[in-house]
């Protein structure tokens, strides 16, 4: 629905010009709320009350945020000037005020220019290769899976060039943004009114930029959030950002929710994290067990086994024959990572050289780096629910 932006006093005379229905703000900054809560929204009607500089400024900042959206300027007076500094800030017309007609035609243009936008920029995604999903999990809190997750998305997004998100999905209680101190001003729960319409514009929208190279999709920070958010969000949101980044790092919570199976299924990686400990350990086995009943590969899976070097009567060879299968990486115990966590700065950013940086590292090239990964997604999501509703 278009957004008509011109005092309510005088957008009655404009809004029969505007195919269909109309939603008016009174000010530039009503129209920009209005525009960042609507992804989808392509039209904006600037009317002749708003100042020509201010509408100018307008449409050549959002030419560059959002060059799907068209501006039509309607003016009491056009002429030569005013049609070339509106075309150089992007304005795609200028129409006399009053002149219905001329109005009704500018907006049915614009709609085109708008869809071939779009569908050249759905193209170039679908032709683009597709980045792989990391999950990291593991099935007892206090492992490292935020400190692990920040630090991988840190890794790849500096040693491969690439662009990377991290995504909290401890809806509940994630810790990312604090992790990295980072203003959860966006997080998931502003994606609920694009449920069910999810695309770049939208997902951008959500994102917090944490360095080059590497963004953030936050957790809820309000009681109750986390309940709103359907799984089928989540695996609209991955699908989606699969296609915008390289590298998408899913950090989880220690459960295995919905949302959790959801990541899982869409991951080209599963991370799976313990320390040498019982009831980790105790944990990450029935963590394989039930990855095994759910039909998902095992050659997707790494098993990391963070504070390997602690002295707790567990040797390494005691951890392999505890969870049957090989050990991916050994992540030593080091007081430098608290320290990183609470100086906001992950450790593979501020001490790349340590021996915590150099494992994570190791860990990143070899194991995903290097992992050409052909599984499809869909059948194990069948199959899954399948067993799940029989």
């Amino acid at each position: 629905m278009p957004i008509l932006c011109e005092p309510a006093d005088g957008a009655r005379r404009i809004v029969q010009g505007v195919a269909g229905e109309v939603r008016a703000a009174d000010s530039l900054r009503a129209t920009a709320q209005m525009l960042e809560h609507d992804p989808g929204e392509t039209l904006v009607v600037i009317g002749p009350r708003t100042p020509t500089s201010e509408a100018l400024a307008f449409a050549a900042s959002l030419r560059l945020a959002r060059p799907s959206v068209g501006v039509i300027l309607t003016r009491e007076a056009v002429d030569v000037d005013v049609l070339t500094h509106a075309l150089q800030s992007g304005v795609r017309e200028v129409v006399q005020a009053g002149d219905d007609a001329a109005l009704a035609a500018a907006c049915r243009r614009s709609y085109e220019v708008s869809r071939r936008l779009t569908d050249a920029a759905t193209d170039a995604a679908e032709s683009a290769p597709l980045g792989q999903i990391v999950t990291v999990f593991a099935a007892k809190g206090g492992c490292g899976k935020t400190t692990l997750a920040t630090n991988l998305g840190v890794v790849l997004a500096k040693d491969s060039g690439t662009r990377v998100c991290v995504v909290d999905l401890d809806l509940a209680f994630g810790d990312v943004a604090i992790s990295v101190q980072l203003d959860p001003s966006r997080t998931l729960v502003d994606a609920l009114p694009m449920t069910g319409h999810m695309d770049t514009t939208g997902a951008s929208s959500l994102l917090t930029r944490y360095q080059p190279g590497l963004d953030m999709l936050l957790a809820p920070v309000t009681p109750g959030d986390a309940e709103k958010i359907p799984a089928s969000l989540v695996g609209e949101l991955l699908t989606v950002l699969r296609g915008m980044f390289d590298y998408v790092v899913v950090d989880t919570p220690a459960q295995f929710s919905e949302h959790v199976l959801t990541a899982m299924d869409a991951s080209a990686h599963h991370v799976l994290l313990t320390t040498p400990d019982v009831p980790a350990l105790k944990n990450l086995r029935v963590t394989l067990d039930m990855l095994d009943l759910l039909s998902y590969p095992r050659q997707i899976r790494s098993v990391v086994v963070n504070r390997s070097d602690s002295k707790v009567g567990l040797s390494l060879d005691h951890v392999e024959k505890v969870v049957r299968c090989p050990l991916a990486a050994q992540v030593p115990s080091s007081r430098a990572v608290p320290i990183s966590i609470n100086q906001g700065t992950p450790i593979t950013l501020g001490t790349p050289g340590h021996p915590v940086s150099q494992a994570i590292g190791k860990f990143a090239r070899q194991r995903l780096m290097a992992a050409s990964v052909a599984v499809s997604r869909g059948p194990l999501a069948l199959a899954r629910h399948g067993r799940r509703s029989a």
